[in-house]
């Protein structure tokens, strides 16, 4: 088996999960039962720097509401998968659509329902805080908490594994 290191350099496309991994775990509930989720910053600038760069990202979350397929079309995501009770189901969609063989994918779950998923991807990865079932499972654990840059962390070594990360290409709008 390679070192994760070198599966970074194989990587073509990205699949995240939101609860838990592009936002916190704890969530403040409205009254109405409705989530408050909170996003970061840095996660936010990577996925529409890679999404730039031509990597496919899917959004494969068993949640449905409207503010998380506002946010990630607004990076220029494409691939929103709301409700996603079956995850393999949809992973498969977005395989098919994008023509990528399962060890193109750097996926980051960090519950049981990502297991599946998590069991067919190349690089498995999780954030700090996710359920010891998906740590065990993970080439890579992040440093970094859900919804605290933990997809920010995969993205760049990612894009810095492949040449990508700070080049001449970027335009930062200074």
């Amino acid at each position: 088996m390679r070192n994760f290191k070198e599966d970074l350099g194989h990587i073509k496309a990205f699949i995240f999960d939101v609860d838990g991994v592009l936002s916190a775990s704890t969530i403040t509930l409205y009254p109405n039962g409705e989530p408050m989720r909170t996003a970061n910053i840095k996660d936010g600038y990577a996925l529409q720097l890679a999404v730039k760069l031509g990597y496919p990202i899917a959004i494969l979350t068993g949640a449905s509401t409207e503010a998380i397929h506002v946010r990630f079309s607004n990076l220029g995501i494409e691939d929103i998968y709301l409700a996603s009770a079956e995850k393999l189901e949809n992973y498969q969609r977005f395989t098919d659509k994008h023509q990528l063989d399962d060890q193109d994918i750097l996926y980051m779950g960090d519950d049981l329902p990502d297991l599946p998923v998590m069991q067919r991807v190349g690089v498995p990865t999780c954030p700090a805080d996710a359920a010891v079932e998906i740590k065990a499972l993970s080439r890579y654990i992040s440093d970094r908490p859900g919804g605290g840059g933990c997809v920010r962390d995969v993205i760049e070594q990612v894009l810095k594994a492949q040449g990508h990360w700070m080049n001449e290409q970027h335009s930062f709008g200074w």
